[in-house]
């Protein structure tokens, strides 16, 4: 995972797969960056994720919830089909910006 800070926004770049057994460093990782108060945009740029299930929807929406507590927002951009479908299936682009 790779990211980068501008001002109150960090775009974190997530490559391989975001599923069960990678779900808890990832969420970890991403609760790591958002924790500065400073940060109230969250993107996830998901270009080179191969697959993700319920348990990237949930660490999504985690830090979504997380976020919003404090008036910030979560987006993602670059999602392949596979990834899309999950994402619209599960209703997340309901609460979650698609850039």
């Amino acid at each position: 995972m790779e990211f980068e800070r501008r001002r109150d926004t960090v775009t974190v770049r997530i490559t391989g797969e975001l599923d069960h057994c990678s779900a808890q460093p990832i969420r970890r990782e991403l609760d790591g960056l958002i924790a500065d108060p400073g940060v109230k945009k969250l993107v996830m740029d998901l270009q080179d994720m191969a697959f993700m299930d319920s348990s990237g929807i949930g660490v999504i929406l985690g830090r979504y919830r997380a976020l919003a507590l404090r008036g910030g927002k979560v987006a993602v951009k670059n999602m392949n089909p596979q990834v899309k479908k999950v994402f619209l299936l599960s209703g997340m682009d309901q609460v979650i910006q698609i850039m």
